[in-house]
């Protein structure tokens, strides 16, 4: 049964952590090979699963340092139909992918929760498409239907909300917020950012954020921007627009680089640890005062999150 499902507590505003960049993390310094980033492939061997065991044991940990509440998403960011049919999964062999992945993290949960360390499960949606580049792109009636065959079988699960992570244009975003709405699941949006602050599209975060709302009834819990730097975006966000209280969540990258440079990157690009922690601090004070969620993407790894905690703690 799901715990926080009816209530979800980082919506009160106290300080929440999430992971960092599960697949980079893995890939590069697990030395895990996870074909099409699909970290939720690891499940078919005892030692891949092992390996996930020991990246979300090592985020319990750090939340119980810090005393703080703790979003763990499942390694599912690729566990949806068209994905999994290139990796080899039937139906059936993805929605027990999609559950497995849940158990796992009630294992953390199980190990790491307190009364003051709130471990809440997300399931997460990644997009159909490239994550970076808003190719092949669905209409939100086509969206709704794809996406609510993962949300369906996470809504069956012990998942106390979805967070559709990496979405660059906003058909797909309204899509699977309206098939959480329609599986009675609470749902997060993740927009990503090009460098200069809009989405892959050109669209405006403000004017994506409000189209999403505007179609769903406000729907979303919250949104969070992900997979983008700070330096990308934070010229975009003023604090004194109403649109700014609609993000309370981050994952970031450890890197400056766009997605393109990204791509072409042949080595991991960590950035500053300590510097990242600092820029999490700073929009905290000046531009999302709403921000209570913090984690990393790409580059980012328990070094960053525990440097962004370290930084933005004493906020709360």
């Amino acid at each position: 049964m799901a715990r926080y499902r009816n209530s979800l507590p980082q919506l009160r505003g106290d300080f929440f952590l999430t992971d960092g960049g599960i697949e980079t993390t893995l890939i590069f310094l697990e030395s895990q090979d996870l074909p099409y980033f699909a970290a939720f492939h690891l499940f078919k061997s005892k030692e891949g699963e092992n390996a996930l065991r020991k990246y979300f044991r090592t985020y319990g940990a750090l939340a119980h340092r810090f005393q703080v509440g703790l979003v763990l998403e499942t390694p599912t960011w690729r566990a949806n139909p068209d994905w999994g049919e290139k990796l080899g999964y039937s139906a059936d062999a993805l929605a027990e992918a999609n559950r497995k992945s849940v158990r796992l993290l009630e294992e953390i949960r199980s190990e790491y929760e307190t009364n003051r360390t709130p471990i809440v499960i997300s399931g997460c949606i990644g997009p159909r498409g490239d994550g970076y580049v808003a190719n092949s792109a669905m209409s939100e009636k086509e969206a709704e239907a794809y996406h609510g065959t993962q949300i369906e079988v996470l809504a069956a699960t012990s998942a106390d909300l979805v967070t559709a992570i990496t979405m660059n244009y906003v058909e797909e975003a309204i899509g699977i917020a309206r098939a959480a709405k329609h599986s009675k699941m609470p749902v997060v949006i993740s927009f990503t950012v090009e460098t200069d602050g809009n989405l892959p599209t050109g669209q405006t975060l403000a004017d994506a954020i409000t189209q999403v709302d505007n179609a769903t009834g406000g729907y979303p819990a919250y949104f969070m921007i992900n997979c983008a730097h700070p330096s990308h975006f934070d010229k975009v966000i003023r604090g004194d627009e109403s649109w700014t209280a609609r993000i309370r969540g981050l994952r970031a990258n450890a890197s400056k680089m766009s997605h393109a440079e990204l791509n072409e990157a042949p080595e991991l690009d960590a950035g500053n640890p300590a510097q990242l922690g600092q820029e999490y601090a700073a929009l905290k004070r000046r531009q999302l005062s709403h921000l209570n969620v913090m984690g990393g993407c790409c580059g980012t790894d328990d070094r960053h999150v525990e440097q962004i905690a370290a930084a933005c703690a004493p906020l709360f």
